[in-house]
């Protein structure tokens, strides 16, 4: 019998504006109607006209055939931009493509290939963590601890200028004021008037912001201390992390490079994003292996044949098919944001409805990656729907983990390999199952975290690793 996780319970009926600011901020996922599961669009009035959309053709129009006409919402800026600024994720129109052009060679295939060994040795030390660990970890948290383990080495070359605990719980303070929507949000009230959780995150913004500036400033007077030595590609090359190539990147245009100001927003942009959507999606798949046993041994018994004792690297991946399609399917289920929303410029026609300047598009993957229409027992845990026959069939606008077309997250390479080779390692070693207390239940402010962490019984399969 297929394995079936926890999942949330929509409403069944339209909720009021108070309703709706209510469950918005106790979770986003709450406010997703219950026919945008069976029904490819459902629209409403919530003070302006709103529409939810999960057809894949209009789907495939809103990110790639008329991109242009549906920016993100102003919302979704309000609650980024403190953090974020103008970067690739939030900017627009010219600024989007010029830092697009600027940062999208650093996660070419043959860079990101080039950075496997870190994420090796990280899945090393986790192992060895979890071995540790007294038999019910917390595995949210260790997961954290693991991915900004491996964004620390490929992004500044290590943690010496991260508190790491103080940077998480800013990460997490920032989440619980500014990400949370506000009732000023639903009157459309503008963006300049400060909104209180906005003022409240203050602290968190200047505690990340602090930690990449100075990582940011110390490489700097390096580099400029090599360059007065005349050592300045020495220097350079060896750091070659994503710091020294965000430096060094210039638009293939125009020649130019980022501002002080872009480059710390991208910075903290990639930080925070290249660890936490991967933490939650290996968090995930562990949950759902260890309420499927079947599916954990099919999984371990790929990862042991190619692994033996050895941590997984690049060149594993590809003998170990199972463990991705794990993560996929961990992905589909809790998607890293499960919610997204964009404002509509000028008429236009989605799956046969008329929409209007001014509307709001919801685009609720949580719902779409669980829809009756796309997707066979769609609250079941199968690894079987990314079997590669099986996903070659499907359409490409019913899975959207990463988005979609010139705006797909330019990092999900670096995000699918690093949690393949974390997973991969963890499963040809340890036996997971459920831990004490009930599931916890997938929550959103600003990503699909599950509620009160992960704890799952550990146990260390017989025999010693050998390290690579």
């Amino acid at each position: 019998m297929p394995f079936t996780p926890p999942r949330i319970a929509p409403p069944t009926r339209a909720l009021s504006v108070f309703e709706t600011l209510r469950a918005a901020r106790r979770n986003v996922l709450e406010i997703i109607p219950g026919l945008s599961y069976v029904q490819p669009m459902v629209s409403g009035r919530l003070g302006s006209r709103w529409h939810m959309v999960q057809d894949p053709g209009a789907l495939r129009r809103i990110f790639l055939d008329n991109v242009g006409n549906y920016p993100k919402s102003g919302i979704m800026l309000r609650m980024l931009r403190p953090a974020v600024g103008d970067s690739l994720f939030t900017s627009e129109g010219d600024s989007w493509r010029r830092q697009r052009r600027t940062v999208a060679p650093v996660f070419a295939q043959r860079n990101v290939t080039a950075l496997a060994p870190m994420m090796t040795a990280t899945a090393e030390r986790t192992a060895e963590r979890l071995a540790r660990s007294g038999g019910q970890p917390e595995i949210v948290g260790e997961m954290l601890s693991a991915t900004f383990d491996v964004i620390c080495d490929v992004a500044l070359s290590g943690r010496e200028h991260f508190d790491v605990e103080l940077y998480g719980r800013a990460i997490i303070r920032y989440m619980e004021t500014v990400g949370r929507a506000s009732v000023l949000d639903f009157l459309h009230v503008p963006n300049w008037m400060p909104r209180p959780g906005a003022v409240l995150g203050k602290g968190s913004v200047r505690t990340m912001h602090a930690m990449v500036s100075r990582a940011i400033e110390e490489r700097r007077r390096a580099l400029a201390g090599a360059a007065g030595a005349g050592r300045a590609k020495g220097a350079a090359g060896a750091a070659d992390d994503l710091l020294d190539h965000m430096l060094k990147a210039e638009d293939a245009e125009t020649g130019r490079r980022m501002t002080p100001e872009e480059l710390l927003h991208n910075m903290q942009f990639f930080i925070v994003a290249g660890h936490e959507t991967t933490a939650l999606a290996l968090s995930w798949s562990l949950l759902l292996l260890a309420g499927d046993p079947e599916a954990q041994e099919h999984g371990r018994a790929e990862a042991r044949a190619a692994l033996g004792d050895a941590p997984a690297g690049a060149e594993h991946i590809a003998l170990t098919p199972y463990v991705g399609q794990v993560i996929e399917e961990a992905m589909r289920l809790y998607p890293p944001v499960g919610l997204l929303a964009r404002n509509v410029r000028r008429a236009d026609v989605l799956a046969g409805r008329r929409i209007m300047p001014n509307d709001t598009l919801f685009l609720p993957i949580f719902a779409l990656h669980r829809h009756r229409m796309w997707w066979d027992d769609p609250d079941a845990f199968d690894p079987e729907n990314f079997a590669p026959g099986k996903a070659a069939q499907r359409d490409r606008y019913v899975y959207l983990p990463f988005g979609a077309g010139p705006r797909v997250c330019v990092g999900a390479n670096f995000a699918m390999m690093q949690a393949h080779i974390i997973l991969a390692t963890l499963l040809a070693r340890f036996r997971f199952a459920p831990g004490d207390g009930p599931p916890p239940v997938p929550t959103m402010s600003m990503t699909v975290r599950p509620e009160g962490g992960v704890r799952l019984k550990v146990t260390p399969l017989q025999g010693d690793f050998k390290r690579a």
